[in-house]
């Protein structure tokens, strides 16, 4: 499982130009889905997510994590982030789980996620030509991996 963790002074998405999510401060989490992702992955990765120390203290210091600081979350599926550019220039997405696969995965990591967190969670929906708009506040921007727990 590969995620994109923005943290965020607003973010939101449109499907069909309407909006379907809007969060206020907070993390826009993009989060892809490879057919070797266990329940260990999701696991692994809200923990991670949701104990991140990444939001400001009242020192100015980044101490605190989206619990602490009583941020939102948005969720959005994508899975261009198992693009491989290895070879040539039109990415190949062949470790990007298939939506048979992916879908149970997305559904299990926002459940997890929610259960976890206890904050009701705001998401786009799997599959569909989304407009995501976010305002980075930071700007802070982290890559996680599942497979490279670096």
């Amino acid at each position: 499982m590969r995620t994109v963790i923005q943290r965020v002074k607003e973010a939101s998405v449109f499907i069909d130009g309407k909006c379907k999510a809007v969060i206020g401060e907070g993390l826009l989490i993009l989060a892809g889905f490879e057919t070797s992702d266990t329940g260990q992955d999701l696991e692994w990765m809200v923990h991670k997510i949701l104990n991140l120390r990444i939001f400001d203290d009242p020192q100015g210091v980044m101490n605190l994590s989206v619990l602490q600081a009583g941020g939102q979350l948005l969720v959005v599926s994508q899975f261009t982030l198992h693009a491989s550019t290895k070879k040539g220039n039109r990415p190949s997405y062949i470790k990007a789980a298939v939506p048979e696969i992916a879908v149970p995965l997305y559904e299990s990591f926002c459940t997890l996620l929610e259960d976890q967190s206890g904050i009701k969670l705001q998401t786009g929906i799997f599959g569909a030509a989304m407009e995501v708009k976010l305002t980075n506040n930071g700007p802070v921007t982290i890559i996680m991996d599942s497979k490279n727990r670096e």
